[in-house]
């Protein structure tokens, strides 16, 4: 875990707040109470992709230099592709040489998810992917799809601990749902609640410390707020 500066986490609640406001069709957002440098998102898989049907875990780790320098991005979740290797790591332009200090996670998350629709053999990672993908593009459609029915964080399953210490940002999503739906839209509002809560509690931090704050003083008292909700 990495305390970020404060013009950092100024930036990254501008951020969340829009992404909140405006949610990603497909990516929910999820902020980690505990760590606010590490951005986690669940990605669905594009319909008509051999992704479709399941949901990748993906993190984005932010640096002091954040929006200088991008995030460095892993996925969780295995993953059949050419651009993303067997331990997660992500292989895209956007977040390495063509990287501008004007895009933001939203650009990011975009990039990702067109990502598992058009992948670059040319600059892989998984070399068996990008060969399959160029040699036998059913074969590699048939592998990929084992992973995802494998690997992937899929509807059916149970995803109740998926969110266990972390806020959903876009919280609509049905797989949220377990077993007792009443029960489960009761924990999605409050969840929406205690995010929009956290957000406005690190704006509200901004506005009532000074200069003279130093590092770890704005995170922890952003925690203890947190408590007495």
């Amino acid at each position: 875990m990495q305390y970020l500066e404060p013009t950092v986490i100024k930036q990254l609640a501008k951020e969340l707040k829009n992404l909140n406001k405006n949610p990603l069709n497909g990516i929910d957002v999820i902020i980690n109470d505990e760590d606010l440098s590490t951005i986690v998102a669940d990605i669905d898989g594009p319909v008509g992709t051999p992704y479709e049907n399941g949901i990748f875990r993906v993190y984005f780790c932010l640096s002091n230099d954040f929006p200088n320098s991008p995030p460095k991005g892993y996925f969780q979740t295995k993953i059949f592709h050419p651009n993303i290797s067997t331990t997660g790591e992500i292989c895209v332009n956007t977040l390495k040489k063509d990287w501008n200090p004007i895009y933001g996670l939203r650009h990011i998350l975009v990039t990702i998810r067109c990502l598992l629709i058009e992948p670059y053999p040319e600059s892989a990672l998984n070399e068996q992917a990008s060969k399959l993908l160029l040699d036998d593009y059913q074969e590699y459609v048939r592998c990929a799809r084992i992973h995802t029915e494998i690997h992937s964080l899929n509807p059916k399953k149970n995803t109740q601990e998926i969110y266990e210490s972390t806020f959903p940002l876009n919280v609509n999503r049905t797989t949220v749902k377990s077993s007792s739906t009443k029960t489960s839209e009761h924990n999605v509002g409050k969840n929406k609640e205690k995010t929009n809560q956290l957000l406005n509690l690190i704006t509200k931090g901004f506005k009532e410390e000074k200069v003279t704050v130093k590092k770890t003083t704005m995170v922890d008292d952003i925690r203890k707020r947190l408590k007495r909700l």
